[in-house]
């Protein structure tokens, strides 16, 4: 049975390796739940793009509008559109029926997605959809290869696809020149993304901009205690500071005498 573990093990050695090898290569984002703004934008973005086939259901508008700082009137009239209540879970509109029958599974639930993948596998994997014809959706993602979600953001970002072009050599971070001539070295790639002009309603920077801020609210929607923690810890930390000065110097007089 141990020798079953250890060739299983061994066997699943390289797949391991290189998930944590692409991980690796994946740009770190900055995301900052304290920043409402970008949380408003991102809760805008994903109960018009996403909540069509996802959810968050073990949210509440509620909690999401008092946390964020939106009026629950506010709430109701810009952000609700299958006619809940200001209590009621954020649940997808598209029943699961439907869902299994268009795409073949339900899609999952995406309260706890910024967990599960985290915040950098989310923001470069939302920016990473191409056209791929040989898909049954007609696209492709380069982070998720062979994904079965449409690029429902392909509308804001445009038409994106994938092809060949002269690319910068990096070693260690940095860019590498010729010695002879100061310029630049370079070297074809054919997994380099392209969007096509003229095709989104958003500039290249916007929509990362755009992106960021639906990150960063599914990066609140998975912890929403995260912020009242770190406020609760930094008391923590203060009460136990103040409290060992007193400590010291009541063990400081038990023991002046023992010496």
């Amino acid at each position: 049975m141990n020798k079953l573990l250890a060739v299983l093990m061994l066997a699943w050695l390289p797949v391991l390796c290189t998930a944590a090898e692409q991980v690796a290569e994946l740009e770190p984002v900055k995301i900052d739940v304290s920043d409402k703004a970008a949380m408003q934008d991102g809760a805008r973005t994903f109960v018009n793009y996403c909540m069509g086939c996802h959810g968050a259901k073990y949210q509440r508008y509620e909690r999401v509008a008092d946390d964020l700082g939106i009026p629950h009137e506010l709430m109701l009239e810009k952000l609700v559109f299958t006619g809940a209540k200001i209590g009621d879970h954020m649940t997808s509109s598209m029943r699961p029926a439907d869902a299994k029958a268009w795409f073949g599974a339900e899609p999952p639930d995406l309260t706890l997605v910024a967990r599960v993948r985290g915040t950098d596998w989310l923001y470069h994997y939302l920016r990473s959809f191409y056209e791929d014809p040989s898909r049954p959706l007609g696209v492709n993602n380069r982070v998720f290869p062979n994904v079965g979600m449409p690029n429902v953001l392909v509308g804001l970002q445009g038409r994106q696809v994938i092809g060949c072009k002269q690319v910068p050599v990096v070693e260690s971070g940095k860019k590498q020149y010729d010695p002879l001539t100061g310029a630049v070295l370079t070297h074809e790639a054919c997994d380099q993304l392209t969007v096509l002009p003229n095709t989104g309603s958003l500039s290249q920077e916007q929509f990362d901009e755009k992106i960021r801020n639906l990150v960063t609210f599914l990066a609140y929607s998975a912890n929403p205690m995260k912020l009242e923690l770190q406020r609760i810890g930094t008391w923590v930390l203060l009460y136990l500071a103040f409290f060992f000065v007193f400590a010291w110097l009541l063990k400081r007089e038990y023991w002046k005498d023992v010496h």
